[in-house]
Protein backbone atom coordinates (compact mmCIF):
# COMPACT_ATOMS: atom_id res chain seq x y z
CA UNK A 1 0.00 0.00 0.00
CA UNK A 2 1.10 3.33 -0.95
CA UNK A 3 1.92 5.87 2.14
CA UNK A 4 0.29 8.99 1.68
CA UNK A 5 3.25 11.90 0.88
CA UNK A 6 4.21 13.95 4.43
CA UNK A 7 3.86 16.78 2.34
CA UNK A 8 0.16 16.77 1.43
CA UNK A 9 -1.38 20.09 1.90
CA UNK A 10 -3.38 21.65 3.49
CA UNK A 11 -4.16 25.20 1.72
CA UNK A 12 -6.55 26.70 4.67
CA UNK A 13 -8.27 28.61 1.87
CA UNK A 14 -12.02 27.33 2.56
CA UNK A 15 -13.43 28.72 4.53
CA UNK A 16 -16.82 26.70 4.36
CA UNK A 17 -14.87 23.81 4.91
CA UNK A 18 -13.01 24.71 7.68
CA UNK A 19 -16.21 25.56 9.54
CA UNK A 20 -17.44 22.11 9.04
CA UNK A 21 -13.93 20.42 10.15
CA UNK A 22 -13.30 22.49 13.75
CA UNK A 23 -15.28 26.30 13.23
CA UNK A 24 -17.86 24.76 15.18
CA UNK A 25 -15.46 23.43 17.86
CA UNK A 26 -13.68 27.06 17.82
CA UNK A 27 -16.51 28.87 18.50
CA UNK A 28 -17.52 26.67 21.89
CA UNK A 29 -13.81 26.79 22.89
CA UNK A 30 -13.61 30.61 22.23
CA UNK A 31 -16.09 32.18 25.07
CA UNK A 32 -14.33 29.68 28.14
CA UNK A 33 -11.01 30.67 26.87
CA UNK A 34 -11.94 34.70 26.86
CA UNK A 35 -13.36 34.17 30.26
CA UNK A 36 -9.51 32.86 31.46
CA UNK A 37 -8.43 35.67 29.56
CA UNK A 38 -9.72 37.99 31.92
CA UNK A 39 -8.98 41.13 30.02
CA UNK A 40 -10.63 44.67 30.95
CA UNK A 41 -13.72 46.32 28.63
CA UNK A 42 -13.27 48.62 26.34
CA UNK A 43 -9.77 47.62 24.97
CA UNK A 44 -7.97 47.46 21.49
CA UNK A 45 -8.10 43.98 20.61
CA UNK A 46 -6.24 42.35 17.85
CA UNK A 47 -6.89 38.83 16.47
CA UNK A 48 -4.16 36.55 15.03
CA UNK A 49 -4.78 34.49 12.61
CA UNK A 50 -8.48 35.02 12.85
CA UNK A 51 -9.39 32.65 10.85
CA UNK A 52 -13.45 32.57 9.67
CA UNK A 53 -14.18 34.84 12.99
CA UNK A 54 -14.86 32.34 15.48
CA UNK A 55 -12.99 33.59 18.19
CA UNK A 56 -13.43 37.51 17.22
CA UNK A 57 -17.21 36.97 17.40
CA UNK A 58 -16.58 35.74 20.50
CA UNK A 59 -14.72 38.86 21.49
CA UNK A 60 -17.28 41.64 20.20
CA UNK A 61 -20.46 39.38 21.68
CA UNK A 62 -18.62 38.91 25.48
CA UNK A 63 -16.01 41.51 25.70
CA UNK A 64 -16.88 44.99 25.31
CA UNK A 65 -14.36 45.73 23.14
CA UNK A 66 -13.60 49.12 21.73
CA UNK A 67 -12.56 48.00 18.78
CA UNK A 68 -11.14 44.37 16.99
CA UNK A 69 -8.88 43.92 14.47
CA UNK A 70 -8.48 40.09 12.99
CA UNK A 71 -5.23 39.01 10.94
CA UNK A 72 -5.54 35.74 8.89
CA UNK A 73 -3.30 35.10 5.54
CA UNK A 74 -6.71 33.42 4.11
CA UNK A 75 -8.50 35.29 1.77
CA UNK A 76 -11.04 32.27 1.72
CA UNK A 77 -11.18 32.63 5.56
CA UNK A 78 -11.61 36.55 5.81
CA UNK A 79 -14.30 36.43 3.54
CA UNK A 80 -16.45 34.39 5.76
CA UNK A 81 -15.32 36.57 8.78
CA UNK A 82 -16.39 39.87 6.94
CA UNK A 83 -19.63 38.31 5.99
CA UNK A 84 -20.54 37.58 9.17
CA UNK A 85 -18.84 40.36 11.35
CA UNK A 86 -18.99 43.71 9.06
CA UNK A 87 -18.07 46.66 10.09
CA UNK A 88 -18.00 45.22 13.48
CA UNK A 89 -14.40 44.07 12.85
CA UNK A 90 -11.59 45.47 10.76
CA UNK A 91 -10.04 42.40 8.30
CA UNK A 92 -6.03 42.80 7.19
CA UNK A 93 -4.42 39.45 4.74
CA UNK A 94 -1.30 39.26 6.40
CA UNK A 95 1.27 37.05 8.40
CA UNK A 96 1.31 36.55 11.78
CA UNK A 97 5.75 37.16 11.53
CA UNK A 98 4.47 40.41 9.53
CA UNK A 99 1.50 42.10 11.49
CA UNK A 100 0.13 45.48 9.85
CA UNK A 101 0.17 47.29 12.81
CA UNK A 102 1.73 50.07 14.67
CA UNK A 103 4.09 49.71 17.12
CA UNK A 104 2.01 49.88 20.46
CA UNK A 105 -1.50 50.02 19.11
CA UNK A 106 -3.22 46.92 20.62
CA UNK A 107 -4.25 46.33 24.53
CA UNK A 108 -4.86 42.62 23.56
CA UNK A 109 -3.37 40.02 21.29
CA UNK A 110 -5.44 36.91 21.29
CA UNK A 111 -4.52 33.47 18.35
CA UNK A 112 -7.07 31.06 18.72
CA UNK A 113 -5.99 27.43 17.83
CA UNK A 114 -2.86 28.44 15.05
CA UNK A 115 0.14 28.81 16.85
CA UNK A 116 1.09 25.47 15.96
CA UNK A 117 0.88 26.09 11.87
CA UNK A 118 3.28 29.07 12.31
CA UNK A 119 6.38 28.39 11.11
CA UNK A 120 8.63 30.78 13.14
CA UNK A 121 6.51 31.04 16.62
CA UNK A 122 8.99 33.18 18.02
CA UNK A 123 8.71 35.90 15.27
CA UNK A 124 5.52 35.89 15.63
CA UNK A 125 5.39 36.13 19.28
CA UNK A 126 8.04 38.91 18.76
CA UNK A 127 5.55 40.60 16.76
CA UNK A 128 2.67 40.13 19.30
CA UNK A 129 4.81 41.75 22.04
CA UNK A 130 5.31 44.70 19.40
CA UNK A 131 2.27 45.89 18.70
CA UNK A 132 1.01 45.92 22.31
CA UNK A 133 0.93 48.53 24.55
CA UNK A 134 2.85 48.19 27.86
CA UNK A 135 0.70 46.28 30.61
CA UNK A 136 -0.90 44.54 27.60
CA UNK A 137 -2.02 40.72 27.67
CA UNK A 138 -1.02 38.50 25.12
CA UNK A 139 -2.82 35.26 24.84
CA UNK A 140 -3.44 31.57 22.47
CA UNK A 141 -4.47 28.64 22.86
CA UNK A 142 -4.22 25.14 20.77
CA UNK A 143 -5.20 21.73 20.61
CA UNK A 144 -3.81 19.37 23.10
CA UNK A 145 -3.01 16.86 19.56
CA UNK A 146 -0.60 14.67 21.34
CA UNK A 147 -3.26 13.77 24.21
CA UNK A 148 -6.72 14.58 24.48
CA UNK A 149 -8.37 15.32 20.93
CA UNK A 150 -10.38 12.38 20.26
CA UNK A 151 -11.84 14.17 16.92
CA UNK A 152 -8.38 13.65 15.45
CA UNK A 153 -6.01 11.15 17.72
CA UNK A 154 -9.15 8.43 16.16
CA UNK A 155 -8.53 9.36 13.04
CA UNK A 156 -4.71 9.24 12.85
CA UNK A 157 -4.65 6.14 14.78
CA UNK A 158 -7.39 4.54 12.47
CA UNK A 159 -4.54 5.91 9.48
CA UNK A 160 -2.01 4.23 10.90
CA UNK A 161 -3.21 0.79 11.85
CA UNK A 162 -3.83 1.16 8.04
CA UNK A 163 -0.43 1.77 7.02
CA UNK A 164 -1.75 5.49 5.10
CA UNK A 165 0.91 7.17 7.34
CA UNK A 166 4.24 8.52 7.24
CA UNK A 167 6.73 8.95 10.11
CA UNK A 168 5.95 12.77 11.36
CA UNK A 169 2.26 12.76 9.64
CA UNK A 170 0.55 12.35 13.03
CA UNK A 171 -0.70 16.05 14.45
CA UNK A 172 0.76 14.86 17.86
CA UNK A 173 4.01 14.71 16.57
CA UNK A 174 4.12 17.22 13.60
CA UNK A 175 3.38 19.79 16.86
CA UNK A 176 5.40 19.81 20.00
CA UNK A 177 4.13 23.22 20.34
CA UNK A 178 0.82 21.96 22.12
CA UNK A 179 1.90 21.22 26.08
CA UNK A 180 2.21 23.26 28.67
CA UNK A 181 6.10 23.43 29.07
CA UNK A 182 6.37 24.77 25.33
CA UNK A 183 4.16 27.14 25.63
CA UNK A 184 5.20 28.36 28.38
CA UNK A 185 8.60 28.28 27.29
CA UNK A 186 7.65 30.54 24.14
CA UNK A 187 6.03 32.83 25.48
CA UNK A 188 8.89 33.27 28.34
CA UNK A 189 11.10 33.37 25.49
CA UNK A 190 8.78 36.23 24.08
CA UNK A 191 9.75 38.71 26.81
CA UNK A 192 6.09 38.16 28.31
CA UNK A 193 5.63 38.41 32.46
CA UNK A 194 3.37 36.59 34.55
CA UNK A 195 2.51 33.61 32.00
CA UNK A 196 0.07 30.67 33.22
CA UNK A 197 -0.50 28.07 31.15
CA UNK A 198 -4.27 26.12 31.54
CA UNK A 199 -6.24 23.43 30.33
CA UNK A 200 -9.94 23.61 28.97
CA UNK A 201 -11.90 20.38 28.41
CA UNK A 202 -14.29 20.78 25.42
CA UNK A 203 -17.27 17.92 24.86
CA UNK A 204 -17.91 16.82 21.06
CA UNK A 205 -20.95 15.59 20.14
CA UNK A 206 -21.88 14.21 16.24
CA UNK A 207 -25.02 13.79 15.52
CA UNK A 208 -24.06 10.42 13.92
CA UNK A 209 -21.23 9.00 11.96
CA UNK A 210 -21.60 10.86 9.12
CA UNK A 211 -21.20 14.02 10.90
CA UNK A 212 -18.01 13.22 11.96
CA UNK A 213 -16.49 11.69 8.81
CA UNK A 214 -17.79 13.98 6.17
CA UNK A 215 -15.60 17.36 7.38
CA UNK A 216 -12.96 15.25 6.47
CA UNK A 217 -14.20 15.11 2.52
CA UNK A 218 -13.26 18.90 2.82
CA UNK A 219 -9.62 18.72 2.81
CA UNK A 220 -9.22 21.66 5.06
CA UNK A 221 -6.61 21.02 7.69
CA UNK A 222 -4.39 18.13 7.95
CA UNK A 223 -5.73 15.17 8.52
CA UNK A 224 -8.60 16.19 5.66
CA UNK A 225 -5.74 17.04 3.71
CA UNK A 226 -4.50 13.40 4.41
CA UNK A 227 -7.81 11.87 3.97
CA UNK A 228 -8.10 13.33 0.38
CA UNK A 229 -4.39 12.32 -0.33
CA UNK A 230 -5.71 8.63 -0.33
CA UNK A 231 -7.48 6.41 -3.45
CA UNK A 232 -10.94 5.92 -2.79
CA UNK A 233 -10.04 2.56 -2.07
CA UNK A 234 -7.98 3.51 1.22
CA UNK A 235 -10.50 6.48 2.05
CA UNK A 236 -13.21 3.97 2.06
CA UNK A 237 -11.00 1.32 4.37
CA UNK A 238 -10.24 3.99 6.62
CA UNK A 239 -13.72 5.43 6.65
CA UNK A 240 -15.31 1.76 7.74
CA UNK A 241 -12.67 1.37 10.29
CA UNK A 242 -13.32 4.80 12.47
CA UNK A 243 -17.30 3.49 11.81
CA UNK A 244 -16.03 0.49 13.72
CA UNK A 245 -13.78 2.18 16.45
CA UNK A 246 -15.93 5.05 17.17
CA UNK A 247 -17.78 5.07 20.13
CA UNK A 248 -21.28 5.44 19.25
CA UNK A 249 -24.03 5.91 21.53
CA UNK A 250 -27.35 3.63 21.30
CA UNK A 251 -28.73 6.25 19.26
CA UNK A 252 -26.04 6.63 16.95
CA UNK A 253 -24.36 9.52 18.46
CA UNK A 254 -20.69 9.92 19.24
CA UNK A 255 -19.49 11.49 22.63
CA UNK A 256 -15.55 12.73 21.90
CA UNK A 257 -13.62 14.55 23.66
CA UNK A 258 -11.08 17.23 23.15
CA UNK A 259 -8.35 19.27 25.61
CA UNK A 260 -7.12 22.55 24.58
CA UNK A 261 -4.12 24.50 26.10
CA UNK A 262 -4.32 27.99 27.24
CA UNK A 263 -1.48 30.08 27.80
CA UNK A 264 -0.98 34.04 28.83
CA UNK A 265 0.96 36.50 29.21
CA UNK A 266 1.40 40.55 29.94
CA UNK A 267 3.88 42.97 27.99
CA UNK A 268 6.43 45.05 30.48
CA UNK A 269 8.37 47.24 27.81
Amino acid sequence: MTLASTTCVHPWQRGDGYERYMGRWSRQLAPPFLRWLAAEPARRWLDVGCGTGALSAAVLNECAPRSVTGVDPSEGFLHIARSSLGMRMACHRASADDLPLPDSSVDVVVSGLVLNFVPDVSAALGEMVRVTVDGGLVGACVWDYAGKMDLIRFYWDAAAQLGTTAPGQHQGERFPLCNPAALLAAFTGAGLHSVEVSAIELPMCFADFDDYWQPFLAGQGQAPAHAMSLGAPARDRLRELLRDRLPAQRDGTLQLAARAWMVRGTIVK
